[in-house]
């Protein structure tokens, strides 16, 4: 006989993972909307136009304002040139550009994710087009479920087309900042592109597609590492968005038959759960839950909650840009009808539930300071140490075999490779000498020696190499190593630059 667990229906294997559900942001209009949007507006502006922007730097120069030339190791920002060796520029910028993201997040949560960064501006205009195309969220929803059929065919067609031509401009506006733009723009239209050129610009164009178009909330959730970092530089005085509870709960539906006294009687608040807040965000969180390491600080729920306020005749407010400190003084103050205090998007002239004691964000808390002060520093110290930067660079390499040379006359003689590197945008002619024995005389490769030192050459923006020689008179070293230094003084403006090295001979 057959044991009876046999008999009983096999359970469906459950999964440790919830899988993705995709987010259809609601559309929506208010202060917050139309700031988002001239942010897209002006920054996608400056992406596209700065490389067009010309800049004279002379005839065999590129004359592009804004250039990083990875095939010469040349950054150009207008007027300044950076050389592969000033790269701690570049880890000057990248400090104080961190900081400072310390500073905004200190003062306005993430506000840096839900207005600038790239990310966010791309899957705006993404979801603007599928919006376009698709029509709102409730269209868009019952499009995705509907079978296969012309029209769905049509309109996913044609989103997906628009996505692609905005993703190929973007992947141009990419590679347009490390080649000279006007040449990349006739080699595109002529299709005389090579393979490196074609392969970035299909390498910028799948990934903004795909992320703008596909990954959106995912790319802010799993792949990027700053909201777990935030939460470190916020405290309770930082402006975020926050959902005044004291007011809203408990939350329902609001019936029409009952009044707005006759619902508070109830132990109902001004929320009457719509979930446009929702609906509307594009991380697709609930603001109404508490503070969340997901959320974005782009106010749109704050637009859509102030929509519903306005049609229910209620003050503005309900979700807004607030403080943690003032939120935990309003939910302890007593009840009354004007509050002395209104935040970013907070209560309107008709007054809240709740009033606070009159409050100020303090800006110049101690982490503010501290963000300010190291980036005047850092900055400052970049500004001093660009000012008086050298015009040029020298590098010296001795020979490793053989160590020295003997001559006839007992003389010693070592070989030296010597580069010099000219910043400037003029030929440069540079005296060399030689200090730290006496007696030594200097010579390169194809010109007699001389204690007067040699004329080193160098063209505009290049690095000139010589191989040079330091023959010193028998007797004149006593070490098997001696220091000795090789001073390059510029032989029209007297800048001098200086490098130690050694002189080898025999072991005593």
């Amino acid at each position: 006989m057959p044991d009876g667990s046999s008999l009983q229906p096999a359970r469906p294997k459950e999964s440790l993972y919830e899988a993705h559900k995709k987010i259809h942001p609601r559309a929506v209009s208010g202060r917050f909307r139309r700031l988002k949007w001239l942010a897209v507006a002006g920054l996608l502006g400056i992406f596209f136009v700065v490389p067009w922007l010309r800049w004279d730097r002379g005839a065999d120069a590129p004359g592009q304002a804004v250039l990083f030339d990875l095939e010469q190791a040349r950054f150009f920002l207008f007027g300044i040139e950076i050389w592969p060796q000033e790269i701690y520029y570049l880890t000057g910028l990248l400090i104080v550009a961190a900081v400072g993201l310390f500073l905004a997040t200190a003062l306005a949560g993430r506000v840096w994710c839900g207005f600038g960064c790239p990310h966010t501006v791309w899957t705006d205009l993404f979801i603007r087009i599928e919006h376009f195309f698709e029509g709102d969220r409730a269209e868009r929803i019952r499009l995705d479920k509907a079978k296969w059929s012309r029209r769905k065919l049509l309109r996913k067609g044609a989103k997906h087309l628009f996505w692609t031509l905005v993703a190929a401009i973007s992947g141009f506006g990419f590679v347009a900042y490390f080649t000279d733009a006007p040449t990349l723009a006739h080699d595109v239209l002529t299709l005389d592109v090579s393979g490196n050129v074609l392969s970035f610009l299909a390498l910028f164009t799948v990934g903004t597609y795909a992320m703008a178009g596909y990954t959106r909330e995912q790319m802010c959730k799993y792949m990027c590492p700053w909201p777990r970092i935030q939460t470190a530089m916020l405290d309770e005085h930082s402006l975020v968005v926050t959902y005044q509870t004291h007011r809203g709960d408990n939350r329902a539906p609001k019936r029409k038959s009952e009044s707005w006294e006759q619902r508070l009687e109830r132990g109902f608040g001004d929320c009457i759960d719509c979930n446009q807040c929702v609906q509307v965000c594009p991380m697709g969180i609930d603001v109404r839950t508490g503070a969340q390491a997901d959320c974005i600080n782009c106010g749109l729920c704050v637009d859509a909650c102030d929509t519903i306020m306005d049609g229910m005749g209620r003050p503005r407010g309900l979700i807004a840009f607030d403080t943690l400190a003032r939120q935990a003084m309003v939910a302890a103050a007593p009840p009354s009808s004007s509050p002395p205090f209104s935040a970013v998007g907070g209560c309107a002239a008709g007054g809240c539930a709740t009033a606070a004691p009159d409050y100020r964000v303090p800006l110049l808390r101690a982490r503010v300071v501290v963000y300010l002060v190291v980036m005047v520093l850092v900055g400052a110290l970049m500004t001093a140490t660009f000012a008086n930067r050298a015009r040029f660079d020298v590098s010296v390499l001795r020979d490793r075999a053989p160590l020295f040379v003997t001559l006839r006359d007992g003389s010693l003689r070592n070989a030296y490779t010597f580069k010099v590197a000219n910043k400037t945008r003029e030929h440069r002619a540079y005296a060399l000498a030689v200090g730290g024995i006496a007696g030594a005389i200097l010579g390169a490769a194809g010109e007699d020696a001389t204690d007067t030192g040699v004329v080193i050459e160098a063209d505009p923006d290049s690095v000139a190499t010589y191989r040079v020689y330091v023959t010193v008179p028998k007797g004149a070293v006593t070490a098997a190593s001696t220091p000795v230094t090789f001073t390059l003084t510029e032989t029209t403006r007297g800048d001098a630059n200086s490098h130690d090295s050694v002189f080898l001979g025999p072991a005593e």
